[in-house]
C-alpha cells in the first residue's frame, strides 16, 4: 500500500476536520499522551489504528484508510461501535481485555468490506496494543494491521501445486519458482525429502544466511545454522515432529545475521506422505515479521517511557492544581458544614423518638412502681396487681422497642436456622387470619419448590406479622391482603436499594395491599426510623426501618412499591441456602425448672440489681449460687475446687468481657457450659459465629421462666458434672 512518508491525507484531514463534533473534542485540548500516538500512527509506514477514550473515538493513517474503504472518511474521529457495528461479537472481547493492560494478536483474520462500491474478502494480521495516559492508566488502543491477502493467495497456490507435484514434481518445480518470486517479503520451501533435496527461494536463503546462489544445492541443515542459537533446537524439534507425524508446521523464531542483527519469521509448512504414508514432501512459506515487531516493541517503549515524557507539562500545571485545590478545600467546608446539620438533624429525630417513647414507656413503670409501694405502706394489697401488670407492660414495650432499635441498627441477636418459607408462611396462617380482621380477605401464592433460606425464624415471623399489621391499617374499610413466595436471581440491576446488591439467588416473601397506599413523599421516608404517618401513640415508627435491617443483616435486602389510592407492595429478599437444609432439633423435655440436689451456677453481672434478681432466682430455684461483679472475681473461683455445672455471664463486662471470660475458663473446665447474657453486644449479633459448642445466648430482657428454662436446658443431669 502507498501512503505518504509525512502523514499525507491523514494529516491534513486532522487539521480541517471539526473536532468539536467528535468524543475527542477540540484538538488543541488534547493531553500530551493523546497527541504523541496520533504523531506516531500517522507517521508509521504500516496502516495504525488509534481508538481512544472511553468511546474508542478513532483516528488513522493513509495506510489503514485504504483498509476502511467506503467507510472512510466519515469514521475518522467517530467513536468505533458506531463505524464498525457488525464487528462488535469479534472486537468487544478484544478492546476488554487490551483496556485492562493486555495485548492481542490475530493472525489471518478475514474480513468483508466495501470497496469502490463492491464487496470485497480480505485477510489481515492484527495487534491490539494498549496506549497509557499521563497517569498510567490505559486510555487508548493502538492497532496494527498487515494486508495478508497476498501471502494467503501464494501459500494456497503452493498448496494445490504441492498436491499437483506428486503426480507431477516436474512441473510443480517450475510453478514454485514463479509463485518463489511473488513477493519479497515471503520466502518459500519444496524439500524433496525422500531425495534429501532442499529447494529454497533467494529471499528464505538470505534471510537464514545462505547464498542465494546456492540456494538448491545445500541440505536443510546449513538453513538452520542461521536460526538464532537460543530457538535453533526448538526449530529443529518442531520440524522432525512436522515429519514424522507428516502433519502440519506453523513456528515463530529468529535469525541471526552475518552481521549480528537479529530478525523474525513466521513459517509455516505441511508435510505430505505418499500412498504407502511415508512423508516425501515438505513445502512452506516464511514471513519477515521484523518490521512489526520493531513497531510493537516501540509502542512498548512508548508506554514505558510515557510518563517520563509528560512530566515536564505535569509540573507546569502543579500551579494550576494548586488554585483548584484551595477552591475544592472551601467547597469541602461548606459541604462538610451541610453534612454536619443534616446528621445533627437525623440525630435529633432519632434520639427525640427514642426519648418520647422511652419517656411514655419509664411513666408507666415508675408510676406503677410509686403506686403499689404508697399502697403497700397503707395495705391496701388488693390495688397491687393491676398496677403490677401495667408496669410489666410497659416493660415489655420498652423491651420490644430496644429490640427494633437493635433490628433497625442490624446489630440484634439472630439465631439463623435453615427453614422452608413456605412452611412458615402456613404456621401463621391462623394467625395472620385473626390478626387481619374479617374485612380483609386474604390470599396466598406460595411457589412450589421454595428454596430454603437461613435466618432467625422468630425474626422472620415478627417481619411478617408486622407488615399483615400495616396493611390491615392502610384498609380501614376492607380489601384484598395476599402474601407470595417466589425464587428470584438478583444481578444487582433488579432492584434499587440503599445498599450494594450482591448478585445471587434469593427467595423473595412479599405482602401486599389495594389500601390508601404512600405518596412520594411518605414513600421516600418509609424506612427512616420514628417516621410513621399513625397517629400519636399508635406506632413508633420503627416497624419497617426494624424489617429493612433484619434483611440487610440476614444478608438480603428489602424493596417498597407504592402509589397513593392504589395500595403498597413490600419484598423481602433472603439469600438462597444451598446446603441441604437440616431437621430441627427436637425441644427437649425440661420437666421441672427446679434445680437437682449439688448443682451449682456461677453468675458474673456488674449491675448490681440484675445480680440481685438473677441470684435471687437461681437460690428459688434450688442451685447453689457464687455471684461476681466482674471477671478477675470470676476467675479465682473458676480456678479453685468449687463444683460449677454452669457459667452465666454478662456479655459486656467492665475490662475483660464474658466472651474472654469463657474461653479462659474453659482452659481450666473444658467442659463447662457457658449462657450468655446480652442487652446489646456486636460481636453476639451472629450466633453462629459468637457460640461454641455448649454456650447459648439469653437476650435481655428476659422474664424469670425464659431464665429458668435456659439454665434447665443447659444443665441436663445426664450430661454429667463439672467439678
Amino acid at each position: 500500500m502507498n501512503h505518504s512518508p509525512n502523514g499525507g491525507d491523514a494529516q491534513a484531514l486532522i487539521a480541517r476536520l471539526d473536532w468539536t463534533q467528535s468524543p475527542l473534542g477540540p484538538a488543541s485540548q488534547w493531553p500530551q499522551s493523546l497527541r504523541t500516538a496520533v504523531d506516531i500512527v500517522i507517521h508509521s509506514p504500516m496502516p495504525m489504528l488509534l481508538l481512544w477514550g472511553p468511546q474508542l473515538a478513532q483516528i488513522y493513517n493513509d495506510g489503514f484508510a485504504l483498509l476502511a474503504g467506503n467507510k472512510h472518511p466519515k469514521a475518522f474521529g467517530q467513536p468505533t461501535h458506531l463505524t464498525w457495528p457488525e464487528l462488535e461479537d469479534f472486537t468487544t472481547p478484544i478492546y476488554r481485555a487490551v483496556l485492562q493492560g493486555q495485548v492481542r494478536s490475530y493472525s489471518e483474520q478475514r474480513f468483508s468490506l466495501q470497496r469502490e462500491g463492491q464487496e470485497q474478502e480480505f485477510w489481515l494480521d492484527l495487534t491490539y496494543s494498549p496506549i497509557r495516559d499521563e497517569h498510567g492508566q490505559v486510555a487508548g488502543i493502538l492497532v496494527t494491521a498487515i494486508e495478508t491477502n497476498e501471502r494467503r493467495r501464494i501459500a494456497l497456490e503452493l498448496k494445490q501445486r504441492s498436491d499437483a507435484s506428486l503426480k507431477a514434481q516436474q512441473d510443480s518445480e517450475q510453478r514454485l519458482q514463479l509463485a518463489l518470486a511473488a513477493t519479497e517479503s515471503v520466502g518459500t520451501w519444496d524439500w524433496d525429502i525422500g531425495n534429501d533435496r532442499f529447494l529454497a527461494d533467494a529471499h528464505f536463503a538470505q534471510l537464514h544466511g545462505v547464498d542465494p546462489s546456492r540456494a538448491g544445492q545445500l541440505p536443510i541443515s546449513e538453513y538452520l545454522h542461521g536460526v538464532h542459537p537460543q530457538d535453533r533446537a526448538m526449530v529443529t524439534r518442531s520440524i522432525k515432529h512436522c515429519i514424522t507425524h507428516a502433519d502440519e508446521y506453523a513456528e515463530e523464531y529468529r535469525l541471526l545475521q552475518a552481521n549480528g542483527e537479529v530478525r523474525w519469521v513466521f513459517a509455516r509448512g505441511r508435510c505430505y506422505k505418499d500412498h504407502h504414508g511415508r512423508p516425501i514432501r515438505f513445502l512452506g512459506a516464511a514471513l519477515d515479521l521484523t518490521e512489526r515487531k520493531q513497531t510493537e516493541q516501540a509502542l512498548r517503549n512508548l508506554n514505558e517511557t510515557l510518563e517520563e515524557r509528560v512530566a515536564a507539562r505535569t509540573q507546569a500545571l502543579a500551579e494550576v492544581n494548586q488554585r483548584l485545590q484551595n477552591e475544592m478545600f472551601e467547597r469541602e467546608r461548606a459541604e462538610d458544614a451541610l453534612r454536619h446539620a443534616q446528621k445533627m438533624e437525623a440525630v435529633g429525630q432519632l434520639t427525640g423518638g427514642i426519648a418520647h417513647d422511652f419517656n411514655n414507656m419509664l411513666t408507666g413503670i415508675i408510676g406503677s412502681l410509686d403506686l403499689i409501694q404508697r399502697y403497700i405502706g397503707e395495705g391496701r394489697t388488693e390495688d397491687i396487681g393491676r398496677f403490677a401488670e401495667a408496669a410489666v407492660a410497659s416493660a415489655n414495650r420498652a423491651a420490644a422497642l430496644t429490640h427494633r432499635l437493635l433490628a433497625f441498627s442490624r446489630r440484634q441477636s439472630l439465631d439463623r436456622q435453615p427453614l422452608d418459607p413456605n412452611n412458615l408462611v402456613r404456621s401463621l396462617e391462623e394467625l395472620i387470619r385473626r390478626t387481619k380482621g374479617e374485612h380483609i380477605e386474604l390470599k396466598f401464592d406460595l411457589a412450589p419448590g421454595v428454596w430454603p433460606v437461613n435466618t432467625d425464624a422468630g425474626q422472620l415471623e415478627n417481619a411478617l406479622l408486622n407488615l399483615v399489621i400495616n396493611a390491615r391499617d392502610a384498609m380501614p374499610d376492607g380489601g384484598e391482603l395476599l402474601i407470595e413466595t417466589a425464587n428470584s436471581y438478583l444481578d444487582g440491576n433488579d432492584i434499587s436499594t440503599l445498599e450494594p446488591v450482591k448478585a445471587g439467588d434469593y427467595v423473595m416473601l412479599g405482602v401486599r395491599d389495594n389500601g390508601s397506599g404512600m405518596s412520594p413523599r411518605v414513600l421516600a421516608k418509609a424506612f427512616d426510623p420514628f417516621f410513621t404517618t399513625k397517629p400519636i401513640g399508635q406506632g413508633t415508627g420503627l416497624g419497617l426501618s426494624m424489617i429493612y435491617g433484619f434483611a440487610q443483616q440476614s444478608g438480603g435486602h428489602a424493596t417498597l412499591s407504592s402509589e397513593a389510592g392504589q395500595g403498597t407492595c413490600v419484598r423481602l429478599y433472603l439469600p438462597r441456602l444451598h446446603s441441604p437444609a437440616q431437621a430441627a432439633a427436637p425441644t427437649p423435655n425440661l420437666g421441672s425448672t427446679f434445680a437437682v440436689a449439688g448443682e451449682s451456677v456461677l453468675l458474673v453481672e456488674d449491675d448490681p440489681a440484675v445480680r440481685l434478681l438473677v441470684q435471687n432466682v437461681l437460690t428459688e430455684l434450688g442451685y447453689s449460687t457464687h455471684a461476681a461483679e466482674d471477671a478477675n472475681t470470676a476467675l479465682r473461683l473458676l480456678e479453685s475446687e468449687l463444683r460449677i455445672d454452669l457459667l452465666v455471664t454478662d456479655v459486656g463486662l467492665p475490662g475483660m468481657n464474658g466472651r474472654q471470660l469463657a474461653e479462659i475458663a474453659r482452659q481450666h473446665r473444658p467442659e463447662l457450659k457457658v449462657l450468655f447474657m446480652t442487652g446489646y453486644a456486636q460481636q453476639a449479633a451472629e450466633r453462629q459465629g459468637f457460640l461454641d459448642e455448649g454456650m447459648d445466648l439469653l437476650a435481655k430482657p428476659f422474664t424469670l421462666e425464659q431464665l429458668a428454662g435456659k439454665i434447665r436446658q443447659m444443665i441436663r443431669p445426664a450430661g454429667g458434672y463439672q467439678a
